[in-house]
Protein backbone atom coordinates (compact mmCIF):
# COMPACT_ATOMS: atom_id res chain seq x y z
CA UNK A 1 0.00 0.00 0.00
CA UNK A 2 1.36 3.26 -0.78
CA UNK A 3 2.23 6.18 1.90
CA UNK A 4 1.28 9.66 0.92
CA UNK A 5 4.42 11.59 1.25
CA UNK A 6 3.92 15.20 2.87
CA UNK A 7 5.29 18.15 0.92
CA UNK A 8 7.85 20.33 2.28
CA UNK A 9 7.07 24.24 2.63
CA UNK A 10 11.03 25.58 3.22
CA UNK A 11 13.15 22.79 1.22
CA UNK A 12 16.74 23.00 1.11
CA UNK A 13 16.99 24.54 -2.57
CA UNK A 14 14.26 27.47 -1.58
CA UNK A 15 15.59 28.63 1.70
CA UNK A 16 19.23 28.78 -0.12
CA UNK A 17 17.79 31.04 -3.24
CA UNK A 18 15.77 33.06 -0.79
CA UNK A 19 18.52 33.58 2.05
CA UNK A 20 20.95 34.35 -1.65
CA UNK A 21 18.51 37.16 -2.55
CA UNK A 22 17.72 38.99 0.64
CA UNK A 23 21.58 38.98 0.96
CA UNK A 24 22.38 41.16 -2.02
CA UNK A 25 19.44 43.04 -1.42
CA UNK A 26 20.48 43.95 1.99
CA UNK A 27 24.13 44.44 0.44
CA UNK A 28 22.25 47.06 -2.19
CA UNK A 29 20.38 48.69 0.44
CA UNK A 30 23.39 49.32 3.02
CA UNK A 31 25.16 50.38 -0.02
CA UNK A 32 23.21 52.76 -1.10
CA UNK A 33 22.26 54.26 2.59
CA UNK A 34 25.57 53.81 4.23
CA UNK A 35 28.26 53.58 1.32
CA UNK A 36 30.38 56.47 -0.69
CA UNK A 37 27.61 57.56 -3.04
CA UNK A 38 29.88 60.06 -4.75
CA UNK A 39 30.87 60.14 -8.37
CA UNK A 40 34.23 58.48 -8.53
CA UNK A 41 37.23 58.46 -11.49
CA UNK A 42 39.96 56.59 -11.49
CA UNK A 43 43.86 58.16 -12.13
CA UNK A 44 46.80 57.25 -12.79
CA UNK A 45 49.43 58.55 -10.28
CA UNK A 46 52.09 59.28 -12.92
CA UNK A 47 49.41 61.50 -14.88
CA UNK A 48 48.98 63.65 -12.24
CA UNK A 49 50.98 66.48 -10.15
CA UNK A 50 50.83 65.93 -6.25
CA UNK A 51 51.78 68.82 -4.34
CA UNK A 52 52.32 69.54 -0.17
CA UNK A 53 50.60 72.55 1.55
CA UNK A 54 53.54 74.65 3.25
CA UNK A 55 53.28 77.56 5.26
CA UNK A 56 56.44 80.22 5.05
CA UNK A 57 56.92 83.51 3.79
CA UNK A 58 54.97 84.75 0.95
CA UNK A 59 55.96 87.61 -1.38
CA UNK A 60 53.52 89.00 -3.71
CA UNK A 61 54.91 89.95 -6.77
CA UNK A 62 54.28 89.94 -10.87
CA UNK A 63 56.51 89.41 -13.58
CA UNK A 64 56.96 91.61 -16.01
CA UNK A 65 59.28 92.41 -18.79
CA UNK A 66 61.04 96.11 -19.62
CA UNK A 67 63.58 97.14 -22.23
CA UNK A 68 66.73 99.14 -21.40
CA UNK A 69 66.42 102.90 -22.25
CA UNK A 70 68.92 105.81 -22.08
CA UNK A 71 67.97 107.59 -18.91
CA UNK A 72 67.56 110.73 -21.68
CA UNK A 73 67.53 110.94 -25.00
CA UNK A 74 67.77 113.87 -27.08
CA UNK A 75 66.32 114.12 -30.50
CA UNK A 76 67.73 116.35 -33.40
CA UNK A 77 64.62 118.95 -35.10
CA UNK A 78 66.17 122.10 -36.58
CA UNK A 79 64.91 125.18 -36.24
CA UNK A 80 65.92 126.37 -39.82
CA UNK A 81 65.65 124.69 -42.68
CA UNK A 82 69.17 124.59 -45.77
CA UNK A 83 71.05 122.59 -47.60
CA UNK A 84 73.73 120.34 -45.67
CA UNK A 85 77.16 121.43 -46.72
CA UNK A 86 79.40 119.76 -44.28
CA UNK A 87 78.95 116.65 -42.01
CA UNK A 88 81.43 116.37 -39.04
CA UNK A 89 80.42 112.99 -37.67
CA UNK A 90 78.81 109.36 -38.15
CA UNK A 91 76.34 107.49 -36.30
CA UNK A 92 77.18 105.97 -33.43
CA UNK A 93 80.29 108.74 -32.54
CA UNK A 94 80.35 109.91 -28.57
CA UNK A 95 79.94 113.50 -28.26
CA UNK A 96 80.47 116.63 -25.69
CA UNK A 97 78.10 119.06 -25.43
CA UNK A 98 78.55 121.78 -28.11
CA UNK A 99 80.24 119.14 -30.50
CA UNK A 100 79.38 120.22 -34.38
CA UNK A 101 77.81 117.58 -36.16
CA UNK A 102 76.16 118.78 -39.33
CA UNK A 103 76.57 122.58 -40.61
CA UNK A 104 73.62 123.46 -43.42
CA UNK A 105 73.46 126.58 -45.93
CA UNK A 106 70.48 129.23 -46.00
CA UNK A 107 71.05 131.55 -48.58
CA UNK A 108 67.86 133.44 -47.81
CA UNK A 109 68.83 133.70 -43.93
CA UNK A 110 71.95 135.43 -44.48
CA UNK A 111 70.40 137.64 -47.02
CA UNK A 112 67.82 138.28 -44.10
CA UNK A 113 70.89 138.95 -42.15
CA UNK A 114 72.44 141.64 -44.19
CA UNK A 115 69.45 143.44 -44.67
CA UNK A 116 68.91 143.69 -40.76
CA UNK A 117 72.21 145.02 -40.15
CA UNK A 118 71.73 147.16 -42.96
CA UNK A 119 68.76 148.58 -42.10
CA UNK A 120 69.78 148.96 -38.18
CA UNK A 121 73.01 150.91 -39.47
CA UNK A 122 70.76 153.30 -41.65
CA UNK A 123 68.65 153.61 -37.80
CA UNK A 124 71.90 154.33 -35.89
CA UNK A 125 72.78 156.81 -38.21
CA UNK A 126 69.37 158.44 -38.36
CA UNK A 127 69.99 158.40 -34.33
CA UNK A 128 73.08 160.37 -34.98
CA UNK A 129 71.72 162.90 -36.95
CA UNK A 130 68.84 164.23 -35.34
CA UNK A 131 71.44 164.14 -31.73
CA UNK A 132 73.71 166.34 -33.76
CA UNK A 133 70.46 168.55 -35.38
CA UNK A 134 69.33 168.79 -31.68
CA UNK A 135 72.64 170.26 -30.48
CA UNK A 136 72.41 172.19 -33.64
CA UNK A 137 69.12 173.85 -32.89
CA UNK A 138 70.34 174.25 -28.97
CA UNK A 139 72.81 176.37 -29.61
CA UNK A 140 71.34 178.09 -31.89
CA UNK A 141 68.35 179.13 -29.67
CA UNK A 142 70.41 179.53 -26.34
CA UNK A 143 72.41 182.31 -29.06
CA UNK A 144 69.30 183.93 -29.84
CA UNK A 145 68.33 183.52 -26.55
CA UNK A 146 71.19 185.62 -25.30
CA UNK A 147 70.82 188.30 -28.16
CA UNK A 148 67.37 188.91 -27.03
CA UNK A 149 68.30 189.26 -23.55
CA UNK A 150 71.00 191.49 -23.97
CA UNK A 151 68.90 193.48 -26.45
CA UNK A 152 66.23 193.73 -23.99
CA UNK A 153 68.48 194.68 -21.19
CA UNK A 154 69.68 198.04 -23.05
CA UNK A 155 65.86 198.05 -23.82
CA UNK A 156 65.13 198.45 -20.63
CA UNK A 157 67.32 201.12 -19.83
CA UNK A 158 66.64 203.57 -22.36
CA UNK A 159 62.62 202.76 -21.22
CA UNK A 160 63.28 203.22 -17.52
CA UNK A 161 65.22 206.70 -18.94
CA UNK A 162 62.49 207.94 -21.05
CA UNK A 163 60.03 207.16 -18.74
CA UNK A 164 61.46 209.84 -16.08
CA UNK A 165 62.06 212.41 -19.05
CA UNK A 166 58.78 211.83 -19.99
CA UNK A 167 57.22 212.66 -17.11
CA UNK A 168 59.43 215.85 -16.80
CA UNK A 169 58.02 216.86 -20.23
CA UNK A 170 61.74 216.46 -21.47
CA UNK A 171 60.44 214.09 -24.60
CA UNK A 172 57.44 213.66 -26.29
CA UNK A 173 54.38 211.22 -25.55
CA UNK A 174 55.57 209.32 -29.32
CA UNK A 175 59.21 208.58 -28.08
CA UNK A 176 58.01 207.36 -25.14
CA UNK A 177 55.40 205.02 -26.56
CA UNK A 178 57.51 203.27 -29.09
CA UNK A 179 60.70 203.65 -25.96
CA UNK A 180 57.73 201.09 -24.06
CA UNK A 181 56.93 199.08 -27.14
CA UNK A 182 60.45 198.43 -28.07
CA UNK A 183 60.77 196.98 -24.82
CA UNK A 184 57.73 194.80 -24.63
CA UNK A 185 58.68 193.53 -28.07
CA UNK A 186 61.86 192.16 -26.85
CA UNK A 187 60.48 191.08 -23.73
CA UNK A 188 57.75 188.43 -25.62
CA UNK A 189 60.47 188.01 -27.91
CA UNK A 190 62.64 186.43 -25.53
CA UNK A 191 59.68 184.68 -23.91
CA UNK A 192 58.70 182.95 -27.22
CA UNK A 193 62.53 182.18 -27.55
CA UNK A 194 62.47 180.53 -24.35
CA UNK A 195 59.22 178.16 -24.95
CA UNK A 196 60.66 177.45 -28.46
CA UNK A 197 63.69 176.13 -26.90
CA UNK A 198 61.98 174.26 -24.17
CA UNK A 199 59.43 173.02 -27.16
CA UNK A 200 61.77 171.78 -29.48
CA UNK A 201 64.24 169.73 -26.50
CA UNK A 202 61.01 168.18 -25.89
CA UNK A 203 60.57 167.12 -29.56
CA UNK A 204 64.10 165.97 -30.17
CA UNK A 205 63.80 163.89 -26.59
CA UNK A 206 61.09 162.22 -27.92
CA UNK A 207 62.31 161.41 -31.07
CA UNK A 208 65.84 160.08 -30.19
CA UNK A 209 63.35 157.97 -27.39
CA UNK A 210 61.77 156.38 -30.48
CA UNK A 211 65.04 155.88 -32.67
CA UNK A 212 66.65 154.30 -29.64
CA UNK A 213 63.56 151.55 -29.12
CA UNK A 214 63.78 151.02 -33.27
CA UNK A 215 67.43 150.27 -32.99
CA UNK A 216 66.59 148.26 -29.63
CA UNK A 217 63.90 146.07 -31.93
CA UNK A 218 66.35 146.06 -34.72
CA UNK A 219 69.58 144.71 -32.52
CA UNK A 220 67.38 142.27 -31.12
CA UNK A 221 65.76 141.20 -34.86
CA UNK A 222 69.47 140.99 -35.86
CA UNK A 223 70.32 138.95 -32.98
CA UNK A 224 67.60 136.33 -33.60
CA UNK A 225 68.43 135.88 -37.17
CA UNK A 226 72.14 135.87 -36.29
CA UNK A 227 71.05 132.96 -33.79
CA UNK A 228 69.17 131.22 -36.51
CA UNK A 229 72.11 131.46 -38.74
CA UNK A 230 73.97 129.66 -35.73
CA UNK A 231 71.37 127.55 -35.37
CA UNK A 232 72.57 125.91 -39.28
CA UNK A 233 75.59 124.29 -37.65
CA UNK A 234 73.82 121.70 -35.53
CA UNK A 235 75.59 120.67 -32.34
CA UNK A 236 75.23 118.34 -29.48
CA UNK A 237 73.07 119.42 -26.55
CA UNK A 238 73.95 117.09 -24.17
CA UNK A 239 76.67 114.24 -23.96
CA UNK A 240 76.02 110.98 -25.48
CA UNK A 241 76.14 108.42 -28.04
CA UNK A 242 74.96 110.03 -31.71
CA UNK A 243 72.48 106.50 -32.59
CA UNK A 244 71.30 107.50 -35.55
CA UNK A 245 71.67 110.59 -37.81
CA UNK A 246 69.61 111.09 -41.43
CA UNK A 247 71.68 113.83 -42.89
CA UNK A 248 74.12 113.33 -46.20
CA UNK A 249 75.82 115.95 -47.89
CA UNK A 250 73.71 118.32 -50.25
CA UNK A 251 71.07 116.70 -48.87
CA UNK A 252 67.91 119.78 -48.18
CA UNK A 253 66.81 119.49 -45.07
CA UNK A 254 62.99 121.26 -44.11
CA UNK A 255 62.47 123.48 -40.77
CA UNK A 256 61.44 121.13 -38.02
CA UNK A 257 62.62 117.63 -39.64
CA UNK A 258 64.31 115.50 -37.36
CA UNK A 259 67.93 114.51 -38.57
CA UNK A 260 68.36 111.95 -35.31
CA UNK A 261 68.97 111.74 -31.93
CA UNK A 262 71.54 111.87 -29.21
CA UNK A 263 71.30 109.16 -26.29
CA UNK A 264 72.62 109.66 -22.59
CA UNK A 265 74.54 106.86 -22.37
CA UNK A 266 75.86 107.48 -18.93
CA UNK A 267 72.84 105.55 -17.13
CA UNK A 268 69.90 104.00 -18.00
CA UNK A 269 66.43 103.39 -16.98
CA UNK A 270 64.11 100.64 -17.77
CA UNK A 271 60.20 101.05 -19.69
CA UNK A 272 58.27 98.29 -18.90
CA UNK A 273 54.51 97.65 -19.83
CA UNK A 274 51.98 96.18 -16.94
CA UNK A 275 48.12 94.71 -17.35
CA UNK A 276 45.50 97.10 -16.36
CA UNK A 277 44.24 95.04 -13.42
CA UNK A 278 47.41 95.76 -11.46
CA UNK A 279 47.03 99.35 -12.46
CA UNK A 280 45.98 100.98 -8.94
CA UNK A 281 48.14 98.80 -7.25
CA UNK A 282 51.10 99.82 -8.53
CA UNK A 283 52.85 103.61 -7.86
CA UNK A 284 56.34 105.33 -7.49
CA UNK A 285 58.72 104.15 -5.10
CA UNK A 286 57.82 100.09 -5.79
CA UNK A 287 60.79 97.52 -6.32
CA UNK A 288 61.63 94.99 -8.55
CA UNK A 289 64.59 92.23 -9.48
CA UNK A 290 65.85 90.92 -12.18
CA UNK A 291 69.00 88.28 -12.43
CA UNK A 292 71.89 89.43 -15.03
CA UNK A 293 74.91 87.52 -15.68
CA UNK A 294 74.02 85.68 -12.91
CA UNK A 295 73.86 88.41 -10.50
CA UNK A 296 70.51 89.78 -8.97
CA UNK A 297 69.86 93.51 -9.16
CA UNK A 298 67.08 95.78 -8.39
CA UNK A 299 64.96 98.32 -9.57
CA UNK A 300 62.67 101.51 -8.44
CA UNK A 301 59.64 102.73 -10.05
CA UNK A 302 60.40 106.60 -10.87
CA UNK A 303 57.73 106.92 -13.53
CA UNK A 304 53.75 105.26 -13.77
CA UNK A 305 52.01 106.77 -17.17
CA UNK A 306 48.19 106.10 -16.34
CA UNK A 307 47.15 106.06 -20.08
CA UNK A 308 45.78 102.81 -20.92
CA UNK A 309 46.79 101.32 -24.37
CA UNK A 310 45.30 98.21 -24.97
CA UNK A 311 45.05 96.56 -22.05
CA UNK A 312 48.42 97.79 -20.53
CA UNK A 313 50.17 100.37 -19.02
CA UNK A 314 53.85 101.28 -18.93
CA UNK A 315 56.26 102.52 -16.05
CA UNK A 316 59.83 103.40 -15.96
CA UNK A 317 62.49 102.19 -13.72
CA UNK A 318 65.57 103.05 -12.26
CA UNK A 319 68.46 101.26 -11.28
CA UNK A 320 68.73 100.66 -7.17
CA UNK A 321 72.62 101.49 -7.43
CA UNK A 322 75.16 100.93 -10.59
CA UNK A 323 73.36 99.46 -13.67
CA UNK A 324 74.88 96.09 -14.16
CA UNK A 325 78.41 96.07 -16.71
CA UNK A 326 77.58 95.31 -19.75
CA UNK A 327 73.81 96.24 -20.31
CA UNK A 328 72.97 97.53 -23.60
CA UNK A 329 70.06 99.84 -24.87
CA UNK A 330 66.77 97.81 -26.32
CA UNK A 331 68.16 94.88 -24.26
CA UNK A 332 64.92 93.07 -22.69
CA UNK A 333 65.00 92.32 -19.24
CA UNK A 334 62.28 89.86 -17.10
CA UNK A 335 61.74 91.51 -13.69
CA UNK A 336 59.63 90.65 -10.90
CA UNK A 337 57.27 93.19 -9.86
CA UNK A 338 56.73 93.48 -5.70
CA UNK A 339 52.72 94.17 -5.49
CA UNK A 340 53.21 93.81 -1.12
CA UNK A 341 55.46 93.23 1.70
CA UNK A 342 56.92 89.65 2.66
CA UNK A 343 54.74 88.04 5.11
CA UNK A 344 54.27 84.39 6.48
CA UNK A 345 50.74 82.39 5.10
CA UNK A 346 49.90 78.98 4.10
CA UNK A 347 50.98 78.00 0.28
CA UNK A 348 49.88 75.94 -2.12
CA UNK A 349 51.94 75.37 -5.72
CA UNK A 350 50.06 76.91 -8.65
CA UNK A 351 48.82 74.85 -11.15
CA UNK A 352 46.85 73.93 -14.11
CA UNK A 353 43.96 72.99 -11.71
CA UNK A 354 43.14 76.75 -10.76
CA UNK A 355 41.92 77.23 -14.27
CA UNK A 356 38.83 75.02 -13.55
CA UNK A 357 37.93 75.51 -10.33
CA UNK A 358 39.20 79.53 -10.11
CA UNK A 359 40.58 78.69 -6.64
CA UNK A 360 37.23 77.83 -5.34
CA UNK A 361 38.36 73.97 -4.77
CA UNK A 362 40.88 71.42 -5.55
CA UNK A 363 41.37 67.49 -4.47
CA UNK A 364 43.07 66.61 -1.16
CA UNK A 365 44.42 63.26 -0.96
CA UNK A 366 43.61 61.13 2.09
CA UNK A 367 46.95 59.80 4.48
CA UNK A 368 47.05 56.78 1.92
CA UNK A 369 47.20 58.72 -0.96
CA UNK A 370 44.95 56.10 -2.42
CA UNK A 371 42.05 58.56 -3.71
CA UNK A 372 41.50 61.88 -3.34
CA UNK A 373 38.30 64.22 -2.00
CA UNK A 374 36.77 67.47 -3.68
CA UNK A 375 37.20 70.31 -1.02
CA UNK A 376 36.32 73.94 -1.20
CA UNK A 377 39.16 76.44 -0.44
CA UNK A 378 39.51 80.09 -0.58
CA UNK A 379 42.74 82.05 -2.21
CA UNK A 380 44.18 85.29 -1.85
CA UNK A 381 46.96 86.43 -2.92
CA UNK A 382 49.35 84.58 -5.37
CA UNK A 383 52.86 85.02 -6.94
CA UNK A 384 53.83 82.92 -10.25
CA UNK A 385 54.96 79.98 -8.11
CA UNK A 386 52.11 79.94 -5.30
CA UNK A 387 48.75 80.48 -4.29
CA UNK A 388 47.93 82.15 -0.91
CA UNK A 389 45.74 80.04 1.36
CA UNK A 390 43.36 81.64 3.00
CA UNK A 391 40.70 78.51 4.00
CA UNK A 392 40.60 75.21 3.33
CA UNK A 393 43.74 73.56 3.77
CA UNK A 394 46.36 73.27 6.08
CA UNK A 395 49.96 72.64 6.59
CA UNK A 396 51.29 69.07 5.24
CA UNK A 397 48.68 68.17 3.27
CA UNK A 398 49.11 66.97 0.09
CA UNK A 399 46.98 68.32 -3.11
CA UNK A 400 46.33 67.50 -6.73
CA UNK A 401 48.06 70.81 -8.58
CA UNK A 402 47.64 69.74 -12.14
CA UNK A 403 44.44 70.16 -14.76
CA UNK A 404 40.95 69.10 -13.40
CA UNK A 405 39.94 69.91 -17.55
CA UNK A 406 38.84 66.50 -17.51
CA UNK A 407 37.59 65.24 -14.28
CA UNK A 408 33.98 67.35 -15.64
CA UNK A 409 31.86 66.85 -11.29
CA UNK A 410 33.79 64.09 -10.37
CA UNK A 411 33.70 64.68 -6.51
CA UNK A 412 36.39 61.66 -6.05
CA UNK A 413 39.49 60.28 -7.66
CA UNK A 414 40.69 57.60 -7.44
CA UNK A 415 44.27 56.99 -7.65
CA UNK A 416 46.15 54.09 -9.50
CA UNK A 417 49.89 53.60 -9.22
Amino acid sequence: MDKKIAKKNWPPKKIITVSAASLFVAVVVYSFVFGDQSSKLNVERERITISEVNYGPFQEFIPITGTVQPIATFFLDVSEGGRVTTKYVEEGAMLEIGDPIIKLENPNLTMTVMYNEAQLFQQMNALRTTRLQMEQNKLNLMTQNLSLRNQMFKQKRIYERDTKLYEKNLISEFEFQESKEQFEYLQQSLELTRETQRTDSLFRENQVAQLQVSISRMEENLAVTKHQLDNLTIKAPIKGQLTSLDAEIGQSIGAGQNLGRIDAVDNYKVRAAIDEHYIARVSNGQAGEFTFSGSNYHLNIQTVYPEVSNGRFEVDMLFAGEPPVGIRRGQTLHIKLELGELSEAVLVDRGGFYQTTGGQWIFVLDASESFAVRRPIRLGRQNPQVFEVLEGLEKGERVITSSYDNYGDIEKLVIKD
